[in-house]
This record gives C-alpha cells, sequence and structure tokens, in this order.
C-alpha cells in the first residue's frame, strides 16, 4: 500500500496541501502555474510532483499538446483531507492563543489608561487584535506597516510610520509576524520599551529600551 506522506516541517506541508488542492481543482495545468499560485521555484515543484507520484499520492495521464495531468489517487485524497484538518485544527489553536494573548494586553494597556492604541503590522494577529479591543471599548487609532499598499485594514487606516497616526497614541500592541524582534526594537527605540504591548505567542520580551529577548 502506498504510504501518504507525512511531512514534519510545516512549510512541507503547507505546500503539499497547496499542490493537491491544486491538482484537485485542474490537474492539466502547467507546473509554470503551479508554482506561481503556490509561491514556490518552478523546481520546487517539479520535485514535489515526484514526491507525491512515488509516494503514491498521484498519477500521471496524458494531456492535449503532449503535455502531462496530474489526478489525486484514493490516497491522495485521504492525505490532502488530512493535511486539510491538520491545518485548520493548527489554525484554531493559532486563533485561540493569539485572542488569549491579545485581551491580556489590551486589559493591561486598559488598567493603565491607555485607550488610543496603534497595530504594528498587518497580519491575521491584527485582524485578532481588533476583534477583541473592539470587546473592551478600545480604540485601535491605526495599523503601522511600511510594506502594506492599501489604505485601511479592517476599517483601520493604515499608515506607513509611527510619526504618520493621526492624534497619535497611547500604545502600540506588535502584530507583525514577518520581522518581529526588529519591529519591536524599533518600536522601543521610538516609543519607549513600557508602551510597546507584545503578545506572549510571539516569544519576544523587552528588557530595557531597544532590547529584545527571547
Amino acid at each position: 500500500m502506498p504510504q501518504a506522506a507525512r511531512d514534519d516541517e510545516p512549510d512541507n506541508a503547507r505546500i503539499v496541501l497547496g499542490l493537491l488542492q491544486s491538482v484537485e481543482r485542474d490537474g492539466a495545468q502547467s507546473q509554470r502555474k503551479l508554482a506561481s499560485d503556490l509561491g514556490i521555484a518552478l523546481g520546487l515543484v517539479n520535485a514535489y510532483l515526484k514526491r507525491c507520484v512515488k509516494k503514491g499520492l498521484l498519477k500521471i495521464g496524458q494531456a492535449p499538446a503532449r503535455r502531462y495531468a496530474y489526478y489525486l489517487t484514493p490516497y491522495g485524497f485521504a492525505e490532502k483531507s488530512r493535511l486539510t484538518v491538520e491545518y485548520l485544527s493548527d489554525s484554531f489553536s493559532f486563533f485561540r492563543q493569539a485572542r488569549e494573548d491579545c485581551a491580556g494586553v489590551l486589559r493591561t494597556a486598559q488598567a493603565r489608561g491607555w485607550t488610543r492604541i496603534a497595530l504594528a503590522g498587518v497580519s491575521d494577529l491584527a485582524e485578532i487584535a481588533t476583534i477583541c479591543a473592539l470587546e473592551q471599548g478600545i480604540a485601535i487609532v491605526a495599523v503601522i506597516d511600511a510594506k502594506c499598499s492599501h489604505e485601511k485594514f479592517v476599517g483601520t487606516p493604515v499608515v506607513k510610520t509611527l510619526a504618520g497616526i493621526p492624534g497619535g497614541c497611547d500604545a502600540l500592541l506588535v502584530t507583525d509576524l514577518q520581522a518581529t524582534r526588529e519591529c519591536v526594537a524599533s518600536l522601543a527605540d521610538q516609543i519607549g520599551a513600557e508602551r510597546v504591548l507584545v503578545p506572549a505567542l510571539l516569544g519576544l520580551r523587552i528588557t530595557r529600551r531597544a532590547e529584545t529577548a527571547a
């Protein structure tokens, strides 16, 4: 019996799931299109396709114009279902932890009389923090993100810098999931470490101005 993939690395599991989902939608699409959809290199798509075929998740058939088409095997369907459940489970775990952590730091802000909070970084965490703030009656006045091209995020203005926040803010809640350590250090330099709120799930603490440690 072919053995379904059991990737240990989260990125590997994400790629395999995305690949299986794409093949299920259209197994005749080009590898270049798959690479574009998955956001990975063309050579990596080829390697993953070969691995999935070897493991019995996919089978190869003929397509027009001398191209190949890929189809999910019964084991491929089962593995796609398993990875989907695993992904959703991880997502729900993240949501619960993020909600608890954001609510905690916002309660701290409220206790200190800080009611104008800005978020640092457009992300899923920022969306969760916005929900928590709404529940606690705290205003999220802006989201700082130099790389974001949108003017608003979940109805909140997006600005490039701390100075761009109309009316300023009382404190900053870190929601950057890409360059978290650098973000925390930069904000501590600008507004003071005591006004930088860091959810516990990010795994950082501020010991003094512009200094962070895992």
